[in-house]
């Protein structure tokens, strides 16, 4: 990836090699739909990465001088308009933990459809506009991120088990915790169904490709052989009919130090190349 170099000999990018070496950084060869550069824009020295960032964050980046803004949740354009189409991901998820990849098609499908009525009826253009008439180059990185997120989590999980045969859910919060975001959030991993003597199982991380799948994705979970899913977050109806399958369990890691982790490997990249970045909404330092 080419840099610019300023009159000043500092080291600026474009978005569009932000995203390239984002795509580089998650095995990605093209841009998924929930992601995307909205404003183009270049000679980029300085930026701030949040969580959510709307027409306020946009403002106070102007104000602290930053040459782009990057958004990790979808707030307009394609990435909002298309985010459903990003879950088909999970497909591949669901197919690594041994479900069949028809019955994940159509476990998935009732939960795509309706992501794809609420993000329908939302207003696309609200941000939008305001980088555009701000001149603030704006950018969308969602999934690169969680699957960030969801390998390194992946992995801390395997290697932290791989010693306890009989693994409980308070093994796999004691190995959660230890990760530096969780550490550093006041918000915790919890057990949302089971009980900290529980055993385990096989334990999964989902937590890239759009959103949760819904009750029946978590269901073929359990059915082929996943004991435990740990996830960003999980709604209560979900959360219930697990509780009535009573066949598995559900760690629920927390939203913003569970994003913040696959976006810090993405500042820590960007901070190599002597990029500035100013973590803000949600971002949880390492």
């Amino acid at each position: 990836m080419a840099a610019e170099i300023t009159k000043k000999g500092e080291i600026a990018l474009r978005t569009r090699e932000i995203m390239n070496l984002v795509l580089e950084l998650a095995g990605l060869e093209e841009v998924p739909p929930d992601s995307g550069i909205i404003v183009p824009g270049k000679n980029i020295k300085k930026l701030a990465f949040g969580i959510d960032m709307e027409v306020a964050e946009l403002l106070l980046a102007r104000d602290l001088g930053v040459d782009a803004v990057i958004s990790h949740h979808p707030k307009g354009g394609l990435p909002m308009v298309d985010f459903h189409k990003v879950m088909y991901r999970q497909i591949d998820r669901m197919v690594e933990a041994g479900i069949p990849i028809n019955k994940a098609q159509k476990v998935l499908q009732e939960k795509v459809e309706q992501v794809d009525r609420s993000h329908h009826v939302g207003n696309y253009d609200r941000v939008v506009s305001a980088a555009q008439l701000l001149n603030m180059p704006y950018m969308v990185i969602h999934s690169p991120a969680d699957i960030l997120t969801e390998k390194t989590v992946q992995a801390a999980l395997d290697r932290g088990l791989a010693g306890i045969p009989k693994a409980t859910l308070r093994d796999v919060l004691d190995i959660l915790v230890e990760i530096p975001e969780y550490q550093n959030s006041p918000v915790k991993p919890v057990i949302r169904v089971g009980s900290e003597k529980d055993y385990a199982g096989k334990v999964f991380v989902v937590m890239a490709g759009g959103t949760n799948g819904g009750e029946k994705v978590a269901r073929a979970y359990f059915e082929a052989g996943v004991g435990t899913l740990v996830a960003m977050h999980m709604p209560d109806d979900v959360i219930r009919a697990v509780r009535e399958q009573n066949i598995g369990n559900i760690v629920v890691a927390g939203h913003m130090p569970s994003d913040s982790i696959g976006i810090n490997k993405i500042i820590a990249a960007l901070e190599a190349r002597g990029i500035e970045v100013i973590r803000m909404s949600g971002v949880v330092a390492p």
